[in-house]
């Protein structure tokens, strides 16, 4: 078992999560409408997921791909941001790409391309 199977999802942040998901934002919910049922390159997404003490908006378990969608609050914790980033790929191997939440409704289809072009950067590691 891995460090990400063994901090996953912990109970103990279970109704956290919940919560999360009740009081979703509009942007949250749009883009969620797009990465939901594997719509984007039969890819499975994951809404609330936690890892260890961090709870990340999306995360894509094929790719180790989270999704963060940072709004006003945000502005004032970008350090903390950048840390948290780096500790999600220092320790899990997560890579973490961000975006304002007014980005989903101006280029969403921006963000699915990003999401796309991480799969086709993997496949090129592991193909080369």
């Amino acid at each position: 078992m891995n460090d990400l199977q063994r901090t996953n999802n912990l109970e103990q942040m279970k109704s956290f999560r919940r919560e999360l998901r009740k009081h979703s934002t509009v942007a949250e919910m749009g883009l969620w409408n797009r990465l939901k049922g594997r719509q984007v390159e039969g890819l499975q997404f994951r809404r609330q997921f936690s890892v260890g003490n961090y709870i990340l908006d999306f995360y894509c378990p094929q790719l180790h791909l989270a999704i963060e969608l940072d709004g006003e609050v945000h502005n004032y914790s970008i350090e903390e941001d950048r840390h948290r980033s780096q500790v999600l790929l220092e320790q899990y191997g997560i890579k973490v790409i961000r975006f304002e939440n007014r980005y989903v409704f101006e280029h969403l289809e921006s963000i699915l391309g990003e999401i796309r072009d991480e799969m086709r950067r993997q496949g090129e590691k592991t193909q080369g």
